[in-house]
């Protein structure tokens, strides 16, 4: 394959996993490879950093290969929001790739596929790369739409990102606003995620950017894209990694599967069964992570009762 998309590589100082993900990005032979790497943490990272790196060395078909490579360590967030910025000021669209992100060939031309068929259609902004379901849904079609962000291997346009607000600076009147219960099917939704950017606003979860992502989706009425069959695995679970600490989490390394040819469904309408199922299957089972949030949760169910009422 000789993919005209340019691929975006976030990478920091896991050698191993970038080796697995760079072997798939060479096979797709992108014509630009865009590079984020973040800096040390200590010197005793700095080693493990240029040994991630130097998977650019390894490069050996016909490909622009541009750099933007931090010189002190920035964190998750900030290396990953600045990374992207820099590659929309390049490119139009771009396919994005974390360094533990394992894509199927199929991936690379699902993405081109769709990054061309929605490029004027603002409703879609995301493409979509994983799928938590064990089997293929979506019947004769090769996606559906979802409201939620599924950012492990994904892909989309500068028109969709300029959008992205790191800081959510809309958050408190869109909190208070009559339009934030409207992007909800039930309550306890509603609840759930007013806890989540309640957390973010007051500087909480400071590795997180792709909830701000999903928002930025919300407030323009964005969908994503999510393939019929999981595309991309994610290796990098373990105690190593910044979110995905435990090594037996459910999300970790899927099986991937080719998507086979593309067929777009009739319409863009959010699925409303599977937002459901990756509601209550995923954001509410994910290890470790909803018992923090519990007691914020009742505080923002007893504050939407009043208002309600």
């Amino acid at each position: 394959m000789n993919l005209s998309t340019p691929v975006a590589l976030i990478l920091f100082n896991r050698p191993e996993l970038v080796k697995a993900v760079f072997e798939q990005i060479a096979e797709a032979k992108p014509k630009v490879l865009l590079i984020i790497a973040d800096g040390p943490r200590s010197p005793l990272d700095a080693q493990r950093c240029l040994e991630a790196r130097s998977v650019i060395k390894r490069v050996n078909w016909d490909c622009e290969v541009v750099t933007n490579i931090a010189d002190k360590n920035l964190g998750c967030r900030q290396r990953v929001v600045s990374g992207l910025n820099w590659v929309f000021s390049l490119v139009e669209d771009a396919i994005i790739l974390e360094d533990d992100c394992v894509p199927h060939q199929s991936f690379f031309r699902y993405c081109e596929t769709l990054l061309d068929y929605y490029r004027h259609d603002e409703r879609v902004m995301e493409i979509s790369g994983c799928n938590y379901r064990k089997y293929r849904i979506c019947g004769e079609y090769s996606y559906y739409f979802s409201k939620y962000y599924h950012t492990l291997g994904w892909a989309t346009w500068r028109r969709a990102w300029t959008f992205y607000d790191e800081n959510i600076s809309s958050w408190p009147e869109l909190k208070r606003s009559a339009t934030w219960s409207t992007f909800f099917d039930d309550r306890r939704e509603e609840r759930y995620w007013t806890a989540i950017y309640d957390q973010i606003a007051s500087g909480g979860m400071d590795t997180s950017w792709d909830y701000q992502w999903q928002l930025a989706r919300w407030c323009q009425n964005g969908l994503a894209a999510i393939p019929a069959v999981n595309l991309v695995s994610n290796i990098g679970f373990g105690p190593e990694a910044t979110n995905t600490t435990l090594e037996h989490d459910f999300r970790a390394r899927l099986p991937v599967y080719e998507i086979g040819d593309i067929h777009h469904p009739p319409a863009v309408n959010r699925n409303k069964e599977m937002d459901h199922y990756r509601f209550n299957t995923v954001e509410l089972l994910k290890p470790g992570f909803f018992w923090k949030i519990e007691n914020m949760i009742k505080r923002v169910g007893q504050t939407l009762s009043r208002r309600h009422s």
